[in-house]
């Protein structure tokens, strides 16, 4: 299998601490990868790295074989990137909040679309309310309606699992091990097992004194 995103080396300093230095990362086609580790040991940096969002402090990504900062149209094109925090309007539907949210990854979507996306996380009936009127869970459900609305074949996330009961914690498992199955990458930051394990490799971080 291809190797598409590749970390070598790579070091992250905060605060006058080294959170990490000479990790690497190799993931392929299909390849599914929990990031563990205690609090402050690095894991959201990690993935802020791989996203491009901070540069190491020492290594290199690449992404298909070339360095990250000159793939990044190809790269942004190819990701999807949930964060630990929903990244949802509160002003704005869960319909609307979808549909800016295709629009932003330059994905032309219907209505109907929309609405089987969320009717797959569970939001049926919800589809026009505000963000601000939904629970925590209900918002991490519009988040992730996006990995069926916007089709990319990367997937970074950041904590899914996060607030969400056990009926949408069997459907993220399943819709992830899915992905990897039909070519599909993921990397997230998780403390949850999965019940088909042996399907998930993991990268544990060390904390930092």
């Amino acid at each position: 299998m291809n190797v598409v995103l590749d970390a070598h080396e790579l070091a992250c300093e905060r605060d006058d601490r080294w959170l990490f230095d000479s990790l690497e990362l190799h993931l392929r086609d299909g390849d599914i990868v929990r990031i563990e580790g205690a609090n402050g040991s690095g894991k959201t940096s990690l993935l802020k790295l791989l996203t491009g969002q901070l540069v190491p402090d020492a290594g290199r990504i690449e992404w298909h074989g070339q360095p990250l900062a000159r793939a990044r149209e190809a790269f942004r094109r190819s990701l999807l990137f949930i964060g630990h925090e929903p990244g949802v309007a509160a002003a704005l539907t869960a319909q609307e909040n979808l549909a800016w949210s295709a629009a932003m990854a330059g994905v032309g979507v219907s209505a109907a679309a929309i609405d089987d996306a969320l009717a797959g996380v569970g939001l049926t009936g919800f589809e026009d309310v505000a963000a601000n009127q939904l629970s925590a869970g209900q918002r991490r459900r519009i988040a992730l309606a996006r990995l069926d609305l916007v089709p990319r074949p990367l997937w970074i996330l950041d904590e899914p699992f996060t607030a969400i009961d056990r009926h949408g914690v069997a459907w993220l498992e399943q819709r992830v091990l899915s992905h990897g199955e039909q070519g599909g990458a993921v990397i997230m930051t998780t403390h949850h097992t999965f019940q088909a394990n042996d399907r998930v490799d993991s990268l544990i971080l060390g904390a930092t004194a």
